[in-house]
C-alpha cells in the first residue's frame, strides 16, 4: 500500500511534463539558418552561415560564400562561429556551430522553435515539441530521419 506522500510525487510527476524536440518527417532533424540565428542569439553566440557556390571537381577550387540573407533557401549552409568575410576558400577545421550536438529538451531549443513554427524546420524537417512525463529516462529513435521518442530500458543479447 502507498502513503499519501509517494502517490501524491507520482501524481505530480506524470502532471509535470519535459518538452523535447524531435523530427516528424522522413529526412531528419535540422534546423532552419533563422533558427540557428536565433539560439545562438539567445545563448549570446555569434553565428554566420556560408554555401559552397564553386566545387574544386569542377572549378578548380572550392569557394564558399557568406550568406546574409537568413529567408534565403540554402541545402547546406555551414555554421561558423566567426566572421570569415564574404568569400572564403577553405572551411575551418573548428569554430563550427554545431546543431548535431543540442540537447532536445534544451530549454532554449524548445522556445526557438516554439517561437519561429514551420521556419524554425531545416530543409528536410518538420519539427515538433513532444511532452513527455517528468523523470522519464528517454531516447529518440529514428527510420529514414522520423523519430519518435521512447522510454529508456534495459536490453540483452
Amino acid at each position: 500500500m502507498m502513503d499519501k506522500e509517494t502517490k501524491r510525487e507520482i501524481i505530480k510527476g506524470l502532471q509535470d511534463k519535459q518538452k523535447i524536440v524531435i523530427n516528424k518527417c522522413y529526412g531528419g532533424f535540422g534546423l532552419s539558418m533563422k533558427a540557428i540565428h536565433r539560439y545562438a542569439e539567445l545563448t549570446g553566440t555569434k553565428v554566420y552561415f556560408y554555401e559552397q557556390t564553386k566545387y574544386k571537381f569542377k572549378e578548380g577550387e572550392d569557394e564558399y560564400e557568406r550568406i546574409d540573407d537568413l529567408n534565403k533557401k540554402s541545402f547546406i549552409s555551414h555554421s561558423i562561429k566567426k566572421d570569415l568575410g564574404k568569400t572564403i576558400y577553405k572551411l575551418p577545421d573548428k569554430d563550427y556551430f554545431s546543431t548535431y550536438d543540442m540537447k532536445r529538451d534544451d530549454e532554449i531549443l524548445v522556445q526557438v522553435v516554439k517561437e519561429l513554427g514551420k521556419k524554425a524546420n531545416g530543409e528536410h524537417a518538420e519539427l515538433e515539441i513532444v511532452e513527455i512525463p517528468s523523470g522519464v529516462e528517454w531516447e529518440i529513435s529514428d527510420y529514414d530521419g522520423m523519430e519518435t521518442i521512447h522510454e529508456k530500458h534495459r536490453s540483452w543479447g
